[in-house]
């Protein structure tokens, strides 16, 4: 089993931790694992994606355009920035959250409408409101954990103690909530 999967959105959204608990789970299930990160100005609220690739054997972390697995979107614009990465019959998990950028806030332009709406013509979109079901539960950090959950429902990837390396890989005070938040979004990912 190889997966190629790349995580997209808005730094501070968590990404890189979801990124990290895959890595780990995909090192204690025996799999071999490469992850490549942009950054960019994702300290100022700017785009940030992790490439994360796992199988039997894996010699590169990059994936190329038209070669993904799935893409899961943190934030609807990254959706679109990084769906050329998607291959045909890829699939798409997208949190219905926009986060404005710099020129939006600025006025300077729009936030572009319809993004989902138009991604769906295009490639299978679970699109869920990650954020609210994550507020919901009573933490809203959580959000990133609600589309691991979508994640691994959408790629069927039940085959892995997902909780036992949540619980491994976040601090104690958020175990709880962390492991409500995947089973939330696995259920999401469902309907």
């Amino acid at each position: 089993m190889k997966r190629d999967i790349i995580l997209s959105g808005v730094g501070g959204q968590g990404i890189l931790s979801i990124a990290a608990v895959i890595g780990r789970a995909a090192l204690e299930d025996g799999l071999h694992i490469k992850q490549a990160e942009v950054h960019g100005m994702s300290q100022r609220g700017g785009s940030v994606s992790t490439q994360v690739r796992f199988g039997k054997k894996v010699y590169s972390p990059i994936i190329g355009e038209g070669s993904a697995d799935i893409l899961v979107s943190f934030e609807e614009m990254e959706a679109a920035r990084y769906a050329r990465f998607l291959k045909k019959d890829g699939k798409m998990v997208v949190n219905k959250t926009q986060i404005p950028s710099l020129p939006v806030l600025s006025g300077a332009c729009q936030y572009p409408q319809g993004i989902i709406a138009e991604l769906k013509k295009h490639v299978p979109v679970r699109d869920l409101d990650a954020t609210k079901i994550a507020t919901d539960l009573g933490n809203p950090k959580s959000a990133n954990v609600v589309l691991l959950g979508a994640l691994i429902e959408a790629l069927g990837l039940h085959d892995i103690d997902w909780k036992s390396i949540i619980a491994k890989t976040v601090k104690p005070a958020f175990v709880d909530i962390n492991l409500k938040s995947f089973d939330a979004g696995m259920a999401a990912a469902r309907q």
